[in-house]
């Protein structure tokens, strides 16, 4: 009997408009085996429709595929490149949405579609212009404009709050005035997905050492309340409770070395823990989690090493932040080394990652201490 595979497609669509072919969007998806493995080098089958109105709303145009997963199990396409079924892609009437997107795979290559998923295309209103375009893109990449109306591509719109600035706990502090954006990444070793950034970072890592996208500094199990920022004042009173009060970085240099007196280790524990600085529907990972990462970097498709290079090799892209020093709060390591806290505690300390240009490894250190926030998406 023919085994059923149920696969798992994610999906990426990009404003990606072609000079040579205008009426196309390029389309990508990472197959899954029913066991949560890639399927590489694999054919597939895919038939893809724009729906009018509704998730189960009228078929405009379908078209069908018969793509070739790469090594990382990724199917690449052009939507209105296909086989046509129904009309062509140019002939859609973009002023009379909304419009979905309905995918159908068949991992054995055929047209037996055992897969189905349904995204909208998130239209916005018409900022005024002096006159309309045929197709543009901007320029960050995020929006497609056909005729006067504009498509927010979901996924990818770093520069579009209403998908991308997330919702961040009541009181938090921004330390360069603006939401650190959420944008999702995953790992096709761990299956886990993750921001693509620092808490507080303005972009995603371009190389290790990318200033830019080192991020904020925080003290673990304290929420983001302003002593994260790298610039912050510093205070040698510790708290007595789980909020300080204060956005100063609390120098702790005596045992247990921790910012709070007495210690509280029910803090940053999953997604509505206490303090949790990460977005709605984030948490900070344990320790089992963010070790897990590491071990993939070694291991195909990222096939790095066990350092910094296969940190900045990961989906994650994980550059040298640095921390800032429990007793006298000064920036050390920057560029160097890379802290990054789990929610784990251990005894009167608490587990982390670090890693530099010739190792990296899980560590126990000071509750004090200034490291990197890395959320991931519970």
């Amino acid at each position: 009997m023919k085994k059923l595979f149920i696969i798992c497609v994610t999906v990426f669509l990009v404003a990606s408009v072609f000079a040579q072919s205008p009426n196309k969007m390029s389309y990508q998806a990472v197959i899954r085996s029913s066991n949560n493995n890639l399927l590489v080098n694999t054919s597939v089958g895919m038939r893809i429709g724009i729906l009018q109105g509704s998730p189960n709303g009228t078929e405009v145009f379908a078209e069908t595929h018969n793509p070739t997963t790469n090594t990382n199990g990724l199917v690449s396409i052009e939507i209105g490149g296909g086989t046509p079924v129904t009309a062509t892609f140019a002939a859609i009437n973009w002023a009379n949405g909304p419009y979905f997107v309905k995918t159908e795979t068949d991992p054995a290559g055929g047209s037996n579609y055992s897969i189905t998923g349904t995204s909208q295309l998130l239209s916005v209103p018409y900022a005024l212009h002096s006159k309309c375009v045929p197709v543009q893109v901007s320029s960050t990449g995020d929006t497609l404009t056909i005729g006067c109306h504009h498509i927010i591509i979901p996924g990818i719109s770093a520069a579009n709050p209403t998908i991308s600035s997330g919702t961040y706990p009541a009181g938090t502090v921004h330390c360069n005035g603006t939401p650190t954006a959420v944008v999702d990444v995953t790992n096709p070793v761990t299956g886990k997905t993750w921001m693509d950034r620092n808490l507080g970072a303005s972009q995603v890592a371009t190389s290790s050492t990318d200033a830019n996208a080192y991020g904020d500094l925080y003290q673990w199990g304290r929420g983001a309340d302003g002593h994260q920022c790298r610039n912050s004042t510093t205070t040698s009173t510790l708290s007595s409770s789980d909020q300080p009060g204060n956005s100063s970085f609390i120098l702790a240099p005596n045992t247990p070395y921790d910012w709070r007196n007495p210690q509280n280790t029910n803090l940053w524990q999953g997604v509505n823990g206490v303090n949790n600085p990460c977005p709605s529907g984030y948490r900070i990972p344990t320790e089992t989690e963010l070790n897990n990462e590491r071990l993939s970097w070694v291991q195909a498709p990222i096939s790095s090493t066990n350092t910094s290079d296969g940190a900045f090799a990961s989906p994650l892209k994980l550059p040298l932040s640095g921390n800032r020093d429990f007793s006298n709060g000064a920036l050390t390591n920057v560029g160097t080394g890379g802290n990054y806290w789990s929610s784990t505690v251990s005894s009167i300390h608490s587990r982390y990652l670090y890693f530099s240009s010739s190792l990296a490894n899980m560590f126990t250190s000071h509750r004090a201490y200034g490291f990197t926030v890395r959320c991931l998406k519970d």
